[in-house]
């Protein structure tokens, strides 16, 4: 195991996706994050700095902080798809298997190697999200660290980048084609389930339901301020939504890799 896990950090490593992705995480932390720690201060009804949108100063810095966590994720969902994909598009998955001939270990060492590859790009938003988001808030007269909740925030967007890579390892062997894989993880993490959350939160029953849709519960792990067209949105306490999450990784994960282990591969 400990060599297929130095082979699946070599293949990624060694290519310059890693650091093109790298630049994108950290681009859109940063940027996300000044844009809401601009918008979450101004100056509009009076109150004090950070809470004009109905949120506590802890939520307002969670908010802030996680801005950019929504373009994150779905770049460490991609992250996924392609390190599976790419080798059946390339047809290195017969020479993968014939190294190391227990698939599970395989598959095993994909599993662990994702979770610290998406661990990684959780730190690098991190950087970008907290470096500019911190520095907005604290010239805006905000309070910066206003809790211990926002640290403990902090350290489970780590795992939600694991997770969603995770989710997208699953999607990209259920779904043969590299390219398709891509284009529908992301068409229906971006699009399609958002859309369908919102629609579910006009009734009540609905937003039962649409908690533990995957977005919503990355949401309710990292804990900003939420709202849906009837008042406050429904939502997961942060550890419910942190096991909902890695539910849907599990599940994706599990399914492909088992599918992996059995499918005849030529």
């Amino acid at each position: 195991m400990p060599g297929a896990i130095r082979a699946e950090f070599r293949k990624y490593f060694t290519t310059r996706m890693w650091w093109g992705m790298a630049i994108a995480v950290f681009v859109v932390s940063a940027g996300f994050a000044a844009l809401f720690g601009f918008l979450m201060t101004m100056d509009q009804t009076g109150a004090p700095p950070g809470q004009q949108f109905g949120g506590s100063p802890e939520e307002v810095a969670k908010s802030v902080y996680t801005a950019g966590l929504g373009v994150a994720y779905l770049l460490t969902l991609a992250v996924g798809v392609m390190q599976i994909g790419s080798e059946y598009r390339h047809k290195t998955i017969t020479s993968t298997f014939l190294a190391v001939p227990k698939r599970s270990v395989v598959m095993g060492a994909k599993v662990l190697s994702l979770l610290v590859i998406g661990a990684m790009y959780g730190l690098v938003s991190l950087a970008g999200s907290v470096g500019v988001g911190a520095a907005v808030l604290s010239a805006r007269g905000a309070e910066v660290f206003p809790s211990a909740s926002v640290g403990r925030t902090l350290a489970l967007s780590l795992l939600v980048l694991g997770l969603w890579a995770l989710i997208g390892l699953g999607a990209g062997i259920l779904i043969p084609n590299q390219v398709a894989a891509l284009l529908i993880s992301v068409g229906v993490a971006w699009i399609v389930e958002p859309l369908v959350g919102f629609a579910f939160t006009f009734w009540d029953w609905g937003q039962d339901v649409a908690q533990y849709l995957p977005s919503a519960a990355t949401q309710a792990m990292v804990g900003g301020v939420t709202g849906g067209p009837t008042g406050e949105a429904a939502q997961l306490q942060w550890w419910a939504g942190a096991l909902v999450l890695a539910g849907y990784a599990v599940v994706l994960a599990g399914i492909g890799s088992w599918r992996t282990v059995r499918a005849d591969i030529s």
